[in-house]
This record gives C-alpha cells, structure tokens and sequence, in this order.
C-alpha cells in the first residue's frame, strides 16, 4: 500500500528534525521508498522553504539547515492535539505573562490546521475546562532564563528568600526545572555550601547573572523531579508527621480519588460504610489538605494538631474572603 505524498513528506520533515544527518539510503529505508524518491521528497521540501542541505559522495547525507523564514510546522494528528492541550493548560496555568500568549499561538495553529484537525482542536476547547487553585505566579523570563543555564552548563548568582523572610545571595550551577504541580523548583549544585540544593523558584529575587560555566555533575538518584520530591519532603514545607482525616465517604469511592502513592484509605472502624480515614504515607503537607477539600465531601481532621491549625488558618482567610 503507498503512501500520500503529502504524509511521506511529513514523515521525511520529521525524521530530519529529530537528528543532524541522515544518510540517503537510511532515510529510504526508515520510509520504505527509493533513494530517487527521497531526491524528489527533498526536492518539495526544498520548494517549500525548507533548508535541507546535502552533501555528496558515500558520506554524505541530508540535514535541515538554519533558517530565519521556516514555513509554519507540519503536525500529525497526535502532535496537533498535543500542542493544543500544551497551550491550553498554559493559558490557565502557574506561569505570569504567559496566558494571553499562549491564547494568541493557539489561535495561529487553528488557522493553520485543515478542517478535521481544527474540528478536533476546537472540541477540547468546548468541551474541557479546568479550575485554579491559587498558587504562586512565576515570571516566564525567569523560568526562561533557569531553563537555558541547565541547557548551557552555565553558572547563575541569584538572590533567594528562605520561609522566614531571610534573605541570601546564592552561587549556583542549574541542573534541572521541575514543576510539582503546584510550584516550580530549580534544582542546583550550591557552590558556597558544595552540595544539592532545591529551589523554589517563587523565591528567587530579581534577575540571575551569569557567571561562567558549570561542571558536569550527576544528580543524585539521576531523576530530578525524584530528587526534589525528597527534598521538601524532607524541608520545610512538609512535616515528618502522617496527617489523618476522617471523611464521610465510602472507602472504596474516596479511595478511586486519592493517589494511593501519596495516602491510604481504610473504612472508620466506629462508622463502618458511612465513613472512611485517609492518612497520608508521609507527612502531612498543605498541599495534601488543599487536595482533601476539593474532594468536596464531608471532612473532619484527626491529627497531628498542627494539621488541624492550618485547616483552620486556611478556613478563616476563605471566610474572609467572601
């Protein structure tokens, strides 16, 4: 069975935007055509604006060269509905500044997309909605700028503020950006203290500066998001303390909304079906008790005390704010 031109050419862009060079008999065998058609497939690319340049001889090949005035982006169907997604998540996400951008980009793709791909598009976007928590806004810069140290081995000085309100200057090589879900961490060899440090990206004060180049280290464990998760377990936003709340709720109904990695579920022995508990595999955290009350069901906070004080501090500024 043949292909369409149109998706063998797809296919073609692609493979040459996902490595530097590929030889001609290479790229024949990945789409199961000739080499004179790979010639010619380059050839319409080439007519598109694409910038594929060719050497000659035995070891030669085909790469996708720079160029300022590339044509619009060809996606599949599974890369449309991906970028969509990216950007809609984006328009209600954590990021400052980013929302009216990401709403302007979407509108460019759906212009550029035929009619059954911009159907599809368009349906997540009347059909899906999200809601919001209120959380800290991260400037895009910034993010941007951690984002290319990590990329570029480059040193950054920062100013960052501790919990307490304390103020330092930090000396720093990025290794990674890991978002939570609900904050934004940079994960980082501290050079002053010579040791891992995490982040919170919130925290940083005014601009980075570069400072020269980073050394190539290995994170611990080698998983970034792995490696900050511990972290605040382990600091100051999560005490060593198992949080237990009693709600009013089947076991086996909460225990479906509840990511069994973070918190077990077990009927209340002194309620029996009616009711179930819910205590954390770590300590507790406010953002576990955020969680909790979005299950918008029934709750009552059993310990540590300190749980249940925040469930407090929480509620009053709600009250306050109506």
């Amino acid at each position: 069975m043949s292909v369409p031109t149109s998706a063998r050419l797809l296919a073609l862009l692609s493979l040459l935007q996902q490595r530097r060079e590929w030889s001609g008999p290479e790229l024949a065998d990945r789409l199961e055509v000739g080499p004179r058609t790979i010639r010619r497939d380059v050839d319409k690319l080439r007519g598109l604006g694409y910038p594929i340049e060719a050497a000659p001889g035995v070891a030669g090949g085909y790469r996708l060269g720079a160029g300022a005035d590339l044509p619009p982006l060809l996606l599949d169907d599974a890369e449309a509905v991906a970028v969509a997604v990216g950007l809609r998540t984006a328009a209600s996400g954590s990021i400052g500044g980013i929302e009216e951008t990401s709403v302007r980009a979407l509108a460019k793709l759906e212009q550029l997309l035929p009619d059954r791909l911009r159907r599809r598009v368009q349906a997540l976007g009347d059909t899906t909605s999200a809601f919001q928590i209120d959380g800290p806004r991260i400037d895009a810069d910034l993010l941007a700028t951690l984002a290319s140290a990590c990329r570029d081995h480059e040193r950054l000085r920062f100013g960052y503020g501790a919990k307490d309100g304390t103020q330092s200057s930090r000396e720093t090589e990025p290794h990674a950006v890991v978002h939570s879900g609900w904050r934004w961490y940079l994960v980082a060899w501290d050079l002053d203290r010579e040791d891992w440090r995490t982040f919170r990206v919130d925290r940083i004060a005014g601009r980075p500066v570069a400072g020269g180049r980073a050394r190539a280290r290995e994170i611990p464990g080698g998983d970034p998001a792995a490696f900050v998760q511990r972290s605040i377990r382990q600091g100051d936003e999560v005490t060593p303390v198992p949080g237990r709340i009693r709600v009013r709720a089947r076991a086996e109904a909460v225990a479906a909304r509840v990511p069994a990695s973070r918190a077990t579920v077990a009927p209340d022995g002194d309620d029996g079906d009616d009711a179930c508990i819910v205590t954390t595999t770590g300590g507790w955290s406010r953002p576990f008790l955020v969680w909790m009350a979005l299950l918008d069901l029934e709750l009552e906070v059993l310990g540590p005390p300190e749980l249940a004080a925040e469930a407090r501090t929480i509620a009053t500024r709600l009250g306050a704010a109506i």
